[in-house]
């Protein structure tokens, strides 16, 4: 039986271990941190994460997508929270189309179980990557509880250990013609679990992601299993009126909740009790090129970590997994040939699915409470409706299909283009009657030469 080593036993790592042990592989999974199913972690955790399409297609390829669904809730639109507390529904698809909020520790725990089910994965825990030879397959490690240092050597080596990835920094950094850049945003994160009601209920619609957008930093609320809410400030950290630094005590942060969340403030009005239950952290997209080395390749946040501004890091971690799989199947495991074909695929689509990233934080935190982003809204999702054959929007390229990244971000740029220049050379209103709407609509794709 042939031996893979994965290097990092988060999402990616475990999930591409069911692959690997159900392809006939005998898998050894290294993991620095502790087993976290022997410690309890609470949903508020980390960054709750929206399970959409891509993320679903790589689970259900290897038939473990109806066990995660047991533990997810869809959420089928987005609910816009204003200042006055006055809240704005947009839906994220048609026909129901919803993306799914699931705990980062239960999906974990969860992958990590299957995989060990069929006996050919084992998970070493406290085991830290010191080096790695790259072209052996080999991989130095120390166990951070007895200090004792090994090695482990296999046929294939897969780095799925994360943004920080301590492969690519001890081994792949240090070979020539290795690109690497890293660029932290000027905003961090703050997490807040907003406790369900004292009989238990939801205190929001547990079916919505839920924004209040405020111009320059926005908070998001994801439901959890247990009628809590996840919920995530982003803010910048200095130089701004609002902004992490300025938050130093009790006082100045109801002051600012008060003013800028009253309606969260109500729901939550002892927060600075628990301002610093989660630690203020950072965001970074990190770019690197060639992916793979010798008998070594990288995976997930460690080739293409982004921000979590379009739900995508773990779905396009998931569908590396689905597209490394199918270049297995394709090449009869020549792992030479599989690498290069896998980073040639995939280093486009990991750029672009960071500028996606990127580009909705603008979307979310700022243009969501726009009145014309909301009638650019409002006609897109009127041409869905009359085209729903002809016409993709961004978003449901994104989030609903397995469409490249790139050419979602493409097309989707392109449309934008189009369906504003209709809106101005029309006049189009948000008073606009929608049968004068729908005419324009059909000029449009009736004249032949647009393409959508």
């Amino acid at each position: 039986m042939k031996q893979a080593t994965i290097v990092g036993s988060g999402l990616v790592g475990s999930l591409w271990a069911i692959y690997l042990s159900r392809s006939g592989y005998k898998v050894k999974v290294l993991e620095l941190r502790p087993d976290m199913r022997k410690a309890h972690i609470s949903a508020g955790k980390s960054i709750n994460l929206a399970t959409s399409f891509r993320g679903w297609k790589a689970l259900d390829e290897m038939g473990v997508g109806d066990e995660i669904r047991k533990i997810a809730i869809p959420m089928y639109g987005r609910t816009m929270h204003d200042m006055h507390g006055e809240t704005t529904y947009q839906p994220y698809g048609l026909d129901g189309q919803a993306i799914f909020s699931v705990s980062r520790a239960e999906i974990n725990c969860k992958l990590m179980d299957i995989a060990e089910a069929n006996g050919h994965v084992e998970f070493r825990f406290n085991e830290t990557c010191i080096g790695s030879d790259l072209r052996a397959g080999l991989v130095q490690l120390k166990n951070t509880v007895s200090g004792e240092i090994s090695e482990v050597k296999s046929d294939v080596v897969f780095a799925t250990d994360g943004a920080f990835s301590a492969v690519r920094y001890h081994a792949m950094q240090k070979t020539d013609r290795f690109n690497y850049s890293q660029n932290y945003i000027e905003d961090g994160y703050r997490e807040i679990l907003l406790p369900a009601n004292t009989d238990g209920s939801f205190k929001l619609d547990k079916n919505c992601l839920h924004i209040w957008p405020r111009g320059r930093f926005m908070l998001i609320a994801l439901p959890n299993r247990d009628s809590s809410f996840t919920c995530t400030l982003f803010m910048p950290f200095e130089n701004h009126k609002y902004c992490f630094n300025n938050l130093t005590d009790d006082d100045k942060v109801v002051a600012f909740f008060k003013e800028l969340f009253p309606d969260f403030y109500e729901m939550m009005p002892d927060i600075s009790k628990h301002w610093e239950d989660h630690p203020l952290s950072s965001l970074a997209i990190i770019r690197c090129f060639p992916w793979s080395f010798g008998k070594t390749v990288l995976m997930g946040d460690a080739a293409h970590a982004t921000v979590p501004f379009f739900g995508q890091g773990m779905n396009a971690g998931f569908e590396d997994c689905s597209v490394m799989h199918s270049l297995m199947k394709k090449h009869h495991h020549d792992w030479h040939i599989i690498f290069k074909e896998y980073e040639a695929l995939r280093k486009p689509n990991g750029d672009a699915v960071q500028d996606l990233s990127l580009l909705n934080y603008v979307v979310m935190r700022d243009r969501v409470a726009d009145p014309y982003y909301l009638l650019q809204q409002k006609v897109e999702r009127r041409i869905s409706e009359l085209y729903p054959k002809k016409y993709f929007p961004m978003y449901s390229m994104v989030s609903f299909s397995d469409i490249g990244y790139q050419e979602a971000l493409s097309k989707g740029n392109e449309q934008d283009k189009i369906i504003q220049e209709m809106i101005r050379e029309n006049h189009i209103i948000n008073e606009t009657p929608m049968g004068e709407i729908d005419t324009h609509i059909h000029k449009l794709f009736n004249s032949g030469n647009i393409k959508l």
